[in-house]
């Protein structure tokens, strides 16, 4: 699938989706080649990536899109979802989009409750 339009969309598409449980959708706006600088290190390619997003999704009680800030070719999104073992958990995602796919994205979110919900040290 290719999405046409700016990268705002692109994103605000992307994060509605997965926030709703659509991981399919949201892969759809992913590059094969997507790079992710993610708190947890560096993710490849569509197929980490997918790693990386399916299970926070399905792990997700409800969340909130605060906003989309972007032009034609990068995008900021922050948003606040809640999990089972933190309420109110903020993120945030920079993303630069092109041909209407987010080829490079770089995510931002305390890893701190997930370390403490698996019995490891934040």
């Amino acid at each position: 699938m290719t999405t046409t339009g700016s990268a705002a969309g692109v994103a605000e598409t992307y994060v509605r989706a997965w926030l709703g449980g659509d991981v399919e959708k949201a892969m759809g706006l992913i590059a094969d080649d997507i790079v992710c600088q993610a708190p947890s290190g560096p993710v490849r390619g569509a197929d980490a990536y997918r790693q990386f997003l399916a299970p926070f999704a399905g792990m997700l009680i409800s969340g909130e899109l605060l906003g989309v800030f972007g032009d034609d070719n990068s995008a900021a999104i922050v948003y606040t979802v809640d999990l089972p073992f933190a309420k109110d958990f903020r993120g945030a995602e920079y993303l630069t989009v092109e041909d209407g796919r987010i080829t490079h994205a770089v995510s931002i979110f305390d890893r701190a409750p997930m370390m403490q919900a698996a019995g490891g040290q934040d």
